[in-house]
């Protein structure tokens, strides 16, 4: 499932684009909690400049394993470079945003 709007990417060039993806566990409370977090934490900081993509580990297994998933729920930021991995429910802010290179 992709969120965001990828259509502004090509609007301002010198503006940074995010490419997520969010590694889950069905629909547990962890997981839903890491999806709320997240998509809370773009849309208040790079709305319009972000696609996410929320991945079940369950239904993706090969995904899992090409992307070096080692815990659930992992963020992991494409792009931006460099990649960056952050692992958890993204409840602590600061974290996430450090984790994604934004400045606030």
């Amino acid at each position: 499932m992709s969120i965001g709007n990828p259509a502004h990417q090509d609007s301002n060039p010198s503006v940074e684009f995010f490419s997520l993806r969010l590694f889950i566990a069905g629909a547990s409370p962890v997981s839903a909690r890491a999806i709320v977090n997240i998509r809370a934490i773009c849309e208040e900081f790079i709305a319009g400049r972000y696609e996410l993509d929320i991945i079940d580990a369950h239904q993706q297994p090969l995904l899992v394993q090409q992307e070096d998933v080692t815990a659930i729920p992992m963020l992991i930021k494409k792009s931006p470079m460099p990649t960056k991995k952050l692992i958890g429910d993204c409840s602590d802010r600061e974290k996430v945003l450090k984790g994604l290179g934004i400045n606030h």
